[in-house]
């Protein structure tokens, strides 16, 4: 698929991008693709393009911009090295859910004045951190947002007052969330609370548990399913079949 890359200005600074589109002269509906807590990496390219296959102009932002020239994780070992979890905790830590509404609206800006892109309304998909980036960001901006998918996404339900379950009376985006199974950070019990809290707020959603692991959806995780990916990508075609400009 083509890309392109940019910078988008955002009020913390400079956020380097690429934009990724389906083959032809468009324009297509945009979607902002978040990746997990391991950052942009080639895996994510290769997503972003697939996702762009569908008919879609998808943007993959460094959310870790903030860090400065940071150094990529190598995911099969960063949690088992003591150093580098404490260097992806705190790059985790630098995005808060304020930080995340800011980027998101300059995102949406971008798109909105791209050639390749239709609607003034858009999609947000994400994995692990990038999954509950996506509903808080359906929360915090939702008249930019029109479809919401979250993958393996954990602390979408929490004790805190900022939880990403307490803003669903503010959404107006189609939501889906597929959890993992055995998933500390997102456990049956929290999946039951969002979907109560969604419901109750007449937002239109689907919140359920892959029988899979957390990271099922990442090709460079280890915990990656061929099966339940397959699923997730038919469910974000879906999603965005019905609620986004076609």
């Amino acid at each position: 698929m083509p890309s392109i890359s940019a910078t988008i200005t955002t009020p913390d600074g400079a956020c380097p991008v690429t934009l990724h589109t389906p083959n032809g002269p468009g324009p297509w509906s945009g979607v902002v693709m978040y990746p997990d807590a391991g950052g942009v990496r080639p895996t994510f390219h290769e997503m972003a393009d697939r996702l762009a296959a569908f008919g879609h102009a998808v943007l993959l932002p460094d959310v870790y911009y903030r860090s400065g020239d940071w150094q990529p994780f190598d995911m099969g070992t960063v949690f088992g090295d003591q150093a580098e979890r404490q260097r992806l905790f705190t790059m985790i830590s630098s995005v808060s859910p304020e930080a995340m509404a800011s980027d998101a609206a300059a995102f949406f800006d971008f798109l909105a004045q791209r050639p390749e892109v239709r609607g003034d309304r858009f999609g947000v998909c994400g994995y692990c951190m990038g999954g509950r980036t996506s509903v808080i960001v359906a929360g915090l901006v939702p008249e930019r947002v029109a479809a919401a998918g979250s993958f393996h996404g954990g602390g979408l339900v929490t004790d805190d007052p900022s939880s990403p379950h307490l803003l669903a009376e503010k959404m107006t985006a189609t939501v889906y969330v597929a959890g993992a199974q055995n998933d500390n950070s997102f456990t049956t019990e929290q999946a039951e609370t969002l979907d109560k809290a969604l419901t109750a707020a007449g937002v239109q959603h689907t919140v359920e548990i892959y029988p899979a692991g957390h990271g099922f959806a990442v090709p460079d995780n280890g915990p990656y399913d061929e099966e339940a990916a397959q699923r997730h990508w038919i469910a974000l075609q879906e999603l965005f079949a019905s609620s986004l400009p076609s």
